[in-house]
């Protein structure tokens, strides 16, 4: 889907500084043996001395070191391995979530189905470096970003970044950022106050602007007592983060803004999840979307310009949790949302597992298993929709299941409808949640629909799967605008009455963080398969 930049495109956007291309490719410079961010403040390199390269870890490969001034490790990460749904993309997104450290190289092979040696082969040709190398710069990234953001001891950093020894950790320092761990944290900026023992609290790179008070509201709609907290400007939950024996340690993390910053604080079992939750967390609130470039591309179409506008880098909400996201999707066929919470409360403080973190208690959502061999006794409901739950967990418990960031898109959608109670609108809604993916249109749904008619596209699934052609790869993104369209007229029904698009609430920005109004849910609808957002869970 994507469409590659050419060299002049991009000697172009370096020329320019422009800072919405850092993370999508680096400068390496041969004259000074270093590579850089495109918005890198120095002077710009004579065209024959550059080299770009689409990943940092492909210029480790080649011998450059990262620039110790505009540290292009530190850019959000790129926007290609959502987009993109090769086998490069995919690697990427299951090696920002551990899998090397926890499988190996020839675990992630497995997953996306090719050999250890073909797929070295794939990914050296497309991003310039094998898994083992992408690895090595992911925990590269991770180690300069605890040190400048933490005051986690240097052998905890080492191990938080999944580097095996302390040896290893400050080779791979030193080689990359030509500086030691040492010098390196002591280019920090002024630190801010200390966190509380036992917590790791830092910030979350993204690319302006970011809708982050729609996505907290969104969230906060959808808590789970016990298992989650939301509120106008945070969100938090308990999460078992995967293991090497299938069972996994407890985390806690909250989202919150500051300032002009969105911070993660962390609270773990054992600091070398830290990496994987990372990760999530920036999946969970799509911190790696790019959304000068889907606003822009969207904006394009009349009908769609004004709402744009009123909501500018509105983010498509991922998941922490691809397992629990299907469990919940499926319970929340067909009912309100209170009544979907009020079912998945009951669920996760009878089969979930109390945890110790911090001092406080903390619920995990319950586990697979225990949803399979127990379920049927806790949820209440259509009999035949019980039991596709329980068989839905049961599959996933066993592995004949799997969901993952990683996953082809059209054989994860295939495996899902091929069992009993998912039909079209849940596979396409995990698929557009765990993946990911960009360029999903639920033509089906009700709400996406109404939406539509209020913006003046044509409202009925053939038209306006047809109408839509024009907005690919982004109709996850509109989708999410239509979402939002619908649920503010269910909040005015006079506008909805009049075929009007309902104002957009105040937005209350900040210096880096445009925020904008929240998001309201909409009236109750049926069948509740076909309302996603903002009223599915």
């Amino acid at each position: 889907m994507s469409v590659a930049m050419t060299f002049a495109e991009r000697y172009r956007a370096i020329s320019a500084r422009d800072a919405r291309f850092d993370g999508q490719f680096v400068t390496a410079v041969r004259s000074t043996g270093i590579y850089c961010r495109p918005s890198c403040p120095a002077r710009t390199p004579r065209e024959s001395n550059v080299t770009f390269y689409p990943t940092s870890a492909a210029a480790h490969e080649a011998g450059y070191r990262a620039c110790k001034r505009c540290l292009p490790d530190a850019a959000p990460g790129s926007p290609e391995w959502n987009l993109r749904g090769d086998v490069a993309a995919r690697a990427m997104r299951l090696i920002a979530d551990g899998v090397i450290e926890r499988e190996g190289v020839a675990g992630l092979a497995a997953r996306l189905g090719y050999s250890s040696r073909h797929l070295t082969r794939v990914l050296a040709a497309e991003l310039g470096a094998g898994p083992l190398a992408l690895a090595r710069a992911h925990r590269a990234h991770t180690a300069r970003l605890l040190l400048v953001e933490t005051d986690l001891p240097v052998a905890d950093v080492a191990f938080s970044a999944g580097f095996s020894s302390v040896r290893q950790f400050n080779d791979t320092v030193r080689e990359v950022f030509g500086l030691t761990p040492t010098a390196l944290r002591s280019r920090r900026r002024t630190a801010d106050a200390p966190a509380p023992a036992g917590v790791i609290d830092l910030a979350l790179p993204f690319r302006a602007p970011f809708d982050a008070t729609g996505l907290f509201e969104w969230m906060h709609v959808r808590t789970l007592p016990g298992v989650e907290e939301g509120g106008p400007a945070s969100f938090a939950r308990a999460l078992r983060m995967p293991g090497h024996d299938g069972t996994g340690r407890a985390a806690w993390f909250r989202l919150r803004v500051e300032r002009d910053r969105l911070r993660l604080e962390a609270r773990l079992e054992s600091v070398a999840d830290l990496s994987v939750l990372v990760a999530r967390a920036r999946r969970l609130f799509d911190l790696d979307a790019d959304p000068v470039a889907i606003d822009a591309a969207l904006s394009r179409h009349p009908e769609l310009a004004p709402h744009i506008a009123a909501v500018p880098g509105i983010r498509l909400p991922g998941t922490a949790d691809p397992h629990e996201l299907l469990i919940r999707a499926m319970v929340g066929q067909q009912i309100s949302v209170a009544a979907a919470r009020t079912h998945l409360t009951r669920l996760a403080e009878a089969l979930g597992e109390r945890v110790e973190l911090g001092g406080q208690t903390r619920l995990l959502f319950p586990t697979m298993a225990a949803i399979a061999e127990h379920g049927g006794e806790v949820l209440r409901g259509p009999a035949a929709r019980i039991r596709a739950i329980t068989g839905a967990a049961a599959a996933l418990a066993s592995g004949e299941l799997e969901l993952t960031p990683g996953d082809d898109a059209a054989d994860q959608r295939t495996a899902l409808l091929a069992l009993p109670g998912i039909g079209p609108w849940t596979a396409d809604y995990v698929r557009m949640r765990v993946t990911g993916d960009p360029d999903v249109l639920l033509t089906g749904d009700v709400a996406l629909r109404a939406g539509a008619a209020l913006a003046g596209i044509p409202a009925s699934a053939r038209e306006l799967g047809a109408w839509a052609q024009r907005l690919a790869p982004w109709r996850s993104y509109a989708s999410m605008h239509l979402w939002r369209l619908s649920a503010q007229a269910a909040r005015t029904p006079a506008a909805a009455a009049t075929g009007a698009a309902a104002p957009a609430p105040a937005a209350t920005p900040t210096p880096a963080v445009p925020l904008t109004g929240p998001a309201a849910d909409p009236a109750p609808h049926q069948p509740h398969e076909q309302s996603p957002v903002p009223s599915a869970l």
